[in-house]
């Protein structure tokens, strides 16, 4: 008999889907970061600092769009269009690119390959991953096109056809992304738009669908009655609904006499303004305010919006608008005295509660020290602090204008909240801790009861 050969793996092969979506996402940042540092990447023909470099490079793959550097005057054209690149990969996943390129090529996609595609999307099962990642190209495309084909209209009058169609181009993959990257200079984001009824809807939509997440658009699509869709697509609409719905009554009667904000506008343009600002803490990055000139009691509740940030699956970051609900499901049903989480005539299982309640804790301890630091490193007041480090962590990157001002220590801890952010607490979780899915345990401990609240 010949003797059993047994195949050694790679360290590759070794590596967790988690953890491949760690690296992959750190290997575009450092050539995000080689490129921009590139003198032809820059105005001046010199080379930008690594330090900067590295930030415009995570804050674009994290989908961010913090800044410490205009890329609107800073960057050239070769410039822009390595962040609209990177912006595009970090927000539909390299996964979904790297599969669609091997496609092309004619190679056949490995189960390791789809184990990672599966992560990437939050799917639940390996089934369709594939046909899902090549849905998730299609439709971000079509919306994509459809939006700066709507921005063309207000965009080419404005600066020209040339222009015109490059930013409109520009500013719907960053909208649709969540990204929030403009290109109007001088650190102001969309402020000179605030009375656009154009620009203002057609990137408020943009933001929304980027943040819905693919399966439910994809389920939308397919059903189109809510009453047949999945418990999953009900939850993320109609906690989407309640968060806009909330964020625009708040920021319209918080800021409703603030002169440095919309005190001065007229009504319409009170309205316009709220319902932008209720869209873009999803995790896009976009202002039509100053937001340094924010009450404290707005800014707080702008960072709450964002911390909740969009939906799995989708472009945005985040704790999700699906943990959260579920997290309010099993408050409610504690409060009813019921033993299991009932919603929308379904059970939620346990292991879906634990692992919404760990998201939770572990994104609320990862900002909390990263607010912690910041306000170690920096000598800016605390609510802008505080609006920074959430602004990274939730990857909204919503524009404050002190970002250039951050010394080198909070550049770091800031790129390391978008990464983090972006990957989500529980994958960064996971790619970090020790292979414990391989070790299986055999026994159960005995039960005890302890006391709480």
């Amino acid at each position: 008999m010949r003797p059993i050969r047994t195949i050694k793996k790679t360290s590759a092969q070794r590596l967790l889907p988690a953890q491949i979506l760690v690296l992959g996402f750190a290997l575009f940042i450092l050539v995000g970061t080689v490129l921009l540092s590139l003198p032809m990447a820059n105005v001046d023909a010199k080379r930008l600092p690594l330090l900067d470099a590295l930030f415009m490079a995570t804050s674009a793959v994290s989908a961010t769009g913090l800044t410490v550097v205009d890329p609107g005057t800073h960057f050239t054209l070769f410039g822009q269009l390595v962040i609209l690149v990177l912006v595009q990969i970090g927000g539909l996943g390299f996964m979904s690119m790297t599969t669609l390129l091997a496609l092309l090529l004619g190679k056949k996609i490995s189960l390791r390959e789809r184990l990672v595609m599966q992560e990437a999307l939050n799917k639940p099962t390996l089934s369709g991953v594939v046909s899902l990642s090549l849905q998730v190209l299609e439709i971000a495309g079509t919306i994509q096109l459809i939006g700066a084909a709507l921005l063309a209209v207000k965009f080419v009058p404005l600066f020209g056809w040339g222009k015109g169609l490059y930013y409109s181009i520009f500013h719907s993959v960053s909208a649709f992304n969540n990204a929030g990257f403009d290109l109007f200079g001088e650190f102001r984001s969309l402020q000179g738009f605030y009375d656009s009824a154009l620009i203002i809807s057609v990137l408020s939509i943009l933001v929304i669908l980027g943040g819905l997440g693919f399966t439910v658009i994809l389920d939308f699509l397919a059903k189109r009655r809510f009453a047949t869709l999945t418990l999953h697509s009900k939850m993320v609409l109609i906690m989407t609904g309640l968060l806009l719905g909330l964020g625009f009554f708040t920021f319209l009667v918080l800021e409703y006499n603030n002169l440095e904000t919309i005190g001065r506008l007229p009504l319409k343009d009170k309205v316009l303004v709220s319902v932008f600002q209720a869209v873009v803490p999803r995790t896009a990055g976009f202002s039509v305010v100053d937001c340094r000139h924010l009450a404290n009691s707005t800014t707080f509740f702008l960072a709450f919006l964002m911390f909740i940030g969009a939906s799995p699956g989708s472009t945005g970051g985040g704790i999700k608008t699906t943990t959260f609900g579920a997290l309010l499901a099993a408050a409610w049903s504690v409060v009813q005295g019921k033993d299991e989480v009932e919603i929308l005539g379904r059970r939620l299982p346990p292991q879906i509660i634990a692992r919404a309640l760990a998201i939770f804790l572990m994104g609320l301890g990862i900002l909390s020290l990263g607010i912690m630091a910041l306000s170690i490193t920096e000598t800016l007041p605390f609510g802008e602090v505080f609006l920074e480090a959430t602004s990274a962590f939730s990857t909204t990157g919503l524009p404050t204008g002190r970002t250039p001002e951050i010394s080198a220590a909070g550049k770091i801890i800031l790129m390391v909240l978008m990464f983090v952010g972006r990957l989500g607490p529980m994958t960064a979780a996971v790619a970090l801790a020790q292979r414990q899915r391989a070790r299986r345990k055999y026994f159960r401990y005995p039960e005890e009861k302890i006391i709480v609240g």
